[in-house]
């Protein structure tokens, strides 16, 4: 294909013709949500900073920069670490620059523990739901390309966030009736092990589940941690900077082409203008 059609700037090779399914980021990509949700989650986090002595809070523009893409359970320990909160063993693993808690840390309650790990977690989900649940509205931008690729292509989302935490967005945005719960995959709880992007699980999961090869998936992601989880998979990826804001678009398309985006796109009718274009020149749908 060309280096750039309809709005598309394609910086990898890349064929169309064997997509059958598109693996849809939730979160800056389907909806303009890590703003709002940034503005609900940043109380919570700083919260659970004060908890541990940390007297520098953040502030929702900061939190976003440094969590965009991640879950709360992975951004609270990435504060965590750095900070030296004391973990226990069980979240200590993996993080080799992580303070390990001792006996003494832990009976004092200078340490975080997995249980109350998950009582923040439960903490910040609740109340940035909410806080979509209400401030999400449809966007006819989004919802009329997806129509128009639904008719082609199967659709599936695979996120960090929580399911409940997407189900209340797609109810909230008009997007329930075009992505149903069975095919919304969150490496929060669709998972025996919680764990964010750019872990590639969530996507290797959705993938075992959904029965997609990595050449029959076209994955689409606004963030680094988003592409590389993908590219991880195997999945071809397109870079969306449709909700990234203006002044971070640039150097954003970068990253993302590094982390390995076949295609950059700023908008979901740019994509479907050539996926659409694609079948019809190929004489087809992929769903037949």
């Amino acid at each position: 294909m060309s280096n750039e059609l309809y709005g598309l700037t394609f910086v990898r090779t890349f064929d169309p013709a064997p997509i059958t399914t598109l693996l849809c980021d939730a979160d800056d990509n389907l909806f303009g949500s890590e703003r709002p949700a940034f503005d609900a989650s940043t109380e919570v986090t700083n919260r659970f900073l004060d908890r541990f002595g940390v007297r520098a809070p953040l502030s929702a523009e900061e939190l976003r920069k440094r969590a965009v893409g991640k879950n709360f359970r992975t951004t609270a320990l990435d504060l965590a670490v750095p900070c030296g909160v004391p973990l226990d063993q069980t979240l200590a693993q993996g993080r080799p620059a992580a303070v390990v808690a001792s006996a003494n840390d832990v009976a004092n309650g200078n340490a975080l523990c997995a249980e109350e790990l998950e009582k923040w977690v439960l903490q910040e989900r609740e109340r940035v739901t909410a806080h979509l649940a209400v401030t999400l509205k449809p966007d006819p931008q989004v919802l009329e390309p997806l129509r128009d690729l639904s008719t082609h292509y199967a659709l599936a989302a695979v996120s960090s966030s929580a399911t409940k935490r997407l189900l209340a967005c797609f109810t909230a945005t008009g997007l329930d009736s075009l992505i149903a719960e069975a095919v919304t995959f969150s490496a929060e709880d669709s998972l025996a092990v919680p764990t964010s992007k750019p872990d590639p699980a969530v996507y290797l999961h959705a993938g075992q589940v959904l029965g997609v090869e990595a050449h029959q998936g076209l994955a689409i992601e606004d963030s680094v941690a988003g592409v590389s989880s993908a590219v991880a998979a195997g999945y071809a990826t397109v870079g969306n900077v449709m909700f990234v804001p203006a002044d971070e678009q640039r150097c954003r398309t970068v990253e993302l082409i590094d982390a390995g985006a076949v295609a950059i796109t700023d908008s979901w009718r740019a994509l479907a203008d050539v996926l659409l274009l694609s079948t019809a020149t190929s004489g087809g749908s992929p769903r037949t």
